[in-house]
């Protein structure tokens, strides 16, 4: 399957799964998206040889992929970038921070090595959590959880156009991809020297595109704000939610849980 093809599809079923979650635990958006950002912000702020505290943030991830029946693939396969640009920031502590940690069976572990490790899982986490509100919750909820929370009206408008017309312009590069292959026929990809042409034209048949897409808005009533669905969620689950992921966030960043665990057994 064609990659702009692959990438729309992917955009539809998220955009189905998050549709189809909602009801789930009648659980409202914003309480996902406060949940999501107490956790992203409690992962950051761990320090940098912290591995054992940050670990046991992943139990938040554990729960939530298991509830909503999430596979790791897609996850991986999304973030994959972002754990690589990890790796190489977090490959520079190799070299200047060689202090030994720990030395177990001939293996020395350094601070650099747990650095690169605590970097690679802040960012695995981030990721994850933040795909998860995506499927859980669909743009027009997350848009109106932003809205409830007094986010100005055109950072929402301008957040939610990008997502709902992404597949237009996904569709236009498939377009003309087709049509370069056409004229280029047993060539692979497109080639370096016609890049910035493609680019260009990309640009020009975008904008004509978002003519056509402001002139039809305003053809059915559009003056400057968005209409969002209502949505159907329990009060006293969502704030329940919240209450009760935001205990067991703080207290696993700010106790050792696992060694006062162990020192208990």
């Amino acid at each position: 399957m064609n990659k702009a093809r692959q990438a729309a599809k992917d955009i539809h079923i998220s955009d189905n799964a998050g549709s189809g979650s909602s009801a789930k635990g009648g659980i409202h958006p914003l309480a996902r998206l406060i949940v999501t950002f107490i956790y992203i912000i409690l992962v950051v702020s761990f320090p940098s040889y912290d591995l054992a505290g940050l670990a046991g943030m992943f139990i938040y991830l554990l729960v939530n992929g298991i509830w909503y029946g999430i596979s790791a693939k897609p996850v991986l396969k999304r973030a994959w970038p972002v754990f690589l640009v990890a790796i190489l920031a977090g490959s520079a502590g190799l070299v200047t921070d060689r202090e030994v940690y720990i030395t177990y069976s001939g293996i020395t572990i350094t601070y650099g090595m747990l650095g690169m490790v605590t970097l690679v899982l802040k960012g695995m986490f981030c990721i994850t959590a933040s795909y998860i509100l995506s499927v859980t919750a669909s743009a027009a909820q997350i848009c109106h959880a932003l809205r409830l929370i007094h986010v100005p009206e055109e950072i929402i408008m301008v957040i939610l156009l990008m997502h709902r017309y992404l597949i237009v312009l996904i569709k236009e590069v498939e377009r003309m991809q087709q049509a370069y292959k056409l004229r280029a026929p047993g060539r692979k990809g497109i080639q370096f020297k016609n890049w910035g042409s493609f680019a260009g034209l990309l640009l020009l048949r975008s904008m004509d595109r978002a003519e056509e897409v402001y002139e039809s808005m305003k053809l059915r009533g559009f003056h400057g704000s968005l209409k969002y669905p209502l949505l159907k969620s329990g009060k006293r689950a969502s704030i329940l939610y919240v209450f009760l992921w935001g205990i067991f966030l703080f207290i696993f960043r700010f106790f050792p849980v696992f060694q006062i665990a162990g020192s208990l057994l």
